[in-house]
């Protein structure tokens, strides 16, 4: 594991090493704790994305390139999981991650009654209106549970099966090592950290509060475990043992360089990913990924109920002194998808779209994720 920055200075470069190899200039920036766990070539991992932004085809060209290809199953069905990884294993014969939301039921679910519905109702009507929808009646059907999905792992058995939003149940992360299958947990706090390495999992991911999307604590609030990346990552790299993946506002070679200096063995990347063309999010998200609107983001519970990062719009800005009169998740997600407020939606006003992105998402520069992968692999392979 790498500790703070070891340093030489040579002109204006700054060359990193790995504690306890300080003097060995031998040493690769691609050999880590995490690269030799799964027999990778490069400590690059693609964030998951739910909402079914996620794809086979990306997934295996970050795969095949040398990295850890990632898919999101957060929004689907067992079977449809398990013939994912089949159409993935075509594609590729290298280790993958399957991805899912341990807590997919927020508890005030419960207790969000017909009078809070109403309310909701009333505070998006204008929005309604302008798309020349109905009010809508309130939606039943919440998806398909985690209890239901993790037997999708076990048939499918990919390399890695990485979590966000809590630790799954001892028996199940004994199944996965019975099957071989890594395990690698999401925390957004030092404590979460350490809770995740008790549990027994083999690698953790460290995720900043400038990472695009949901915000994936589960000790504590989200909006009381906002840590940036890079003050995150030393943190937990001094608590746990297992290697330390960082993920949060690192979208080029210095973020990766950055991440390996203070502690962390690999980085996940998301938006840079997500604007790619191997990508399923659709053509208009990214590109605005490419436009000036990518510098400013939030984070908002507008779209569904649980804090999330975004660029900011129309609803963002309109909505957030009223996060109070918001649906729980998947309520709140559910209700949004009536008002086609996601990008796969067709006939959306765009102000209503949400549109997923980290803090980096204004230093973004490639479209095609096998030219992405060999670029970073190059900078951070140069001298």
């Amino acid at each position: 594991m790498l500790t703070v920055a070891s340093a030489r200075i040579s002109g204006t470069s700054l060359s990193f090493y790995p504690s306890g190899n300080i003097n060995n200039e031998k040493t690769m920036w691609n050999q880590t704790k995490f690269t030799q766990l799964l027999g990778l070539a490069y400590p690059i991992v693609q964030g998951p994305f739910g909402g079914g932004l996620s794809s086979a085809e990306l997934t295996a060209t970050v795969s095949n390139e040398g990295g850890l290809g990632s898919f999101g199953g957060q929004p689907f069905s067992a079977k449809e999981i398990i013939d994912t990884c089949i159409e993935i294993r075509k594609l590729t014969g290298k280790p993958f991650n399957i991805n899912l939301w341990v807590n997919d039921r927020d508890a005030r679910s419960a207790t969000f009654g017909d009078e809070d519905y109403q309310k909701l109702t009333a505070l998006f009507a204008p929005y309604f209106a302008e798309l020349g929808l109905p009010l809508p009646e309130r939606p039943t059907n919440p998806g398909t549970e985690f209890e239901e999905q993790i037997e999708a792992i076990y048939i499918a058995k990919p390399a890695v099966f990485s979590f966000v939003y809590g630790i799954p149940s001892a028996e199940i992360l004994e199944n996965c090592r019975r099957l071989g299958i890594k395990t690698m947990g999401a925390a957004t706090t030092a404590d979460e950290a350490i809770a995740l390495e008790d549990a027994g999992v083999d690698a953790i991911v460290a995720t900043g509060f400038e990472a695009g999307g949901h915000r994936v604590s589960f000790l504590r609030p989200a909006e009381d475990s906002l840590t940036g990346t890079f003050a995150l990552i030393p943190q937990v790299a001094d608590s746990v043992k297992v290697p330390v993946i960082a993920a949060g506002g690192i979208a080029d070679a210095r973020g990766i360089k950055a991440a390996l200096a203070l502690g962390a063995d690999a980085v996940q990347m998301g938006t840079a990913f997500l604007a790619t063309a191997q990508s399923n999010a659709p053509q208009d998200h990214k590109d605005k990924l490419f436009t000036p609107d990518a510098k400013y983001t939030t984070l908002t519970k507008v779209f569904t109920g649980r804090l999330s990062r975004g660029i900011r719009n129309r609803l963002t800005e309109a909505l957030k002194n009223h996060e109070n009169l918001l649906a729980p998740y998947p309520l709140q997600s559910n209700f949004m998808g009536l008002l086609k407020a996601y990008p796969a939606t067709a006939g959306a006003n765009p102000d209503f779209k949400a549109c997923w992105a980290g803090q980096s998402a204004s230093l973004l520069k490639y479209r095609d994720a096998k030219v992405f992968m060999e670029t970073l692999v190059r900078e951070m392979s140069e001298k």
